[in-house]
């Protein structure tokens, strides 16, 4: 694996969804081929496992470390595996990058703490507290329609002088906010939501953190390529054609249930998803399947 210190868990991350077998396990070997197929067929730089599209809010932390050692083992000596260990409680998540790092985890991602509503101050202790436990680099993730907390452009900038804390996973929505954070700060910025990887792109984003990446990884690594050379015009055809790809894994349904009907049509390990999520009906499947073929993507089983 090559190293750039401005892409510093290189340009393409899938955050991974967690396969189980049909009666709700943890799909071990499953893991492994998708996480093979994500980075040799899609060339994806790293993956994150257990994030949110991983279900880490339903997966015991033995599941997740079992999880991440297996993924380490099949794709780790050609892509950066990036555990997420964000909870609403410091001293687990604390617990967590301890326990990623001595699996043998490339990175870190921390979401901010959901539920309890922490001031900014609180959000600055907790980050820092995770940034301390380990050697391992760290990427934030802000995303306050899930966490109901943005992390304030000045808690960014201070938690930038962290040495650890390197990249942050943008799914604010705020491109202004984001903008700032990119001037003041030489944080590696990754688009955390689809729908924006092209302005965010635009604004100097290095990359993405993609759920959609599971089915058009390639093309969105292209957008980025594309911006960056230039051609601002090939970037826009690639994302005026992911549109509706973009609104259908993105909107019709929670991205796990979306992403895991999809990748059950094309074959690849997936399984169902654990309560209180519910998996996808014939209705969103078939729907599904129009947003694909309006993409001009596959449908039915890929090679792998």
């Amino acid at each position: 694996m090559t190293h750039d210190p401005r892409r510093p868990f290189g340009r393409l991350i899938t955050a991974m969804v967690t396969p189980f077998t049909s009666d709700g396990a943890l799909d071990v070997s499953g893991a492994q081929r998708l996480a093979s197929y994500l980075v040799d067929e899609l060339g994806n730089d790293g993956l994150v496992v257990s994030g949110t599209t991983g279900e880490a809010p339903t997966t015991s932390d033995a599941e997740k470390e079992t999880l991440l050692r297996a993924v380490i083992e099949a794709v780790g000596d050609r892509a950066q595996v990036i555990a997420g260990v964000g909870t609403n409680d410091t001293a687990h998540s604390v617990e967590l990058a301890r326990a990623a790092e001595k699996a043998g985890a490339h990175g870190l991602l921390v979401v901010t703490p959901y539920y309890s509503k922490p001031p900014q101050a609180g959000l600055l202790r907790h980050f820092t507290a995770v940034a301390d436990a380990t050697e391992l680099p760290v990427m934030l993730y802000d995303i306050p329609g899930r966490t109901a907390t943005a992390i304030a452009t000045d808690t960014i900038c201070r938690l930038a002088e962290h040495p650890r804390i390197v990249a942050v996973k943008d799914a604010k929505g705020d491109l202004f906010a984001s903008s700032q954070v990119m001037a003041r700060t030489d944080l590696a910025y990754y688009s955390g939501a689809d729908e924006l990887n092209l302005a965010l792109a635009a604004l100097g984003a290095v990359g993405a953190v993609s759920v959609v990446a599971h089915v058009a990884g390639r093309e969105i690594k292209e957008i980025f390529e594309a911006v960056e050379r230039g051609d601002l015009e090939r970037a826009r055809q690639l994302n005026t054609r992911l549109l509706p790809v973009y609104a259908g894994m993105m909107t019709r349904a929670q991205g796990v249930v979306t992403t895991k009907a999809v990748l059950s049509m094309r074959g690849l390990p997936a399984g169902p998803v654990r309560p209180p999520l519910v998996d996808a009906d014939e209705g969103l499947r078939a729907a599904l399947r129009e947003d694909l073929r309006a993409a001009d993507m596959e449908v039915s089983e890929v090679s792998r």
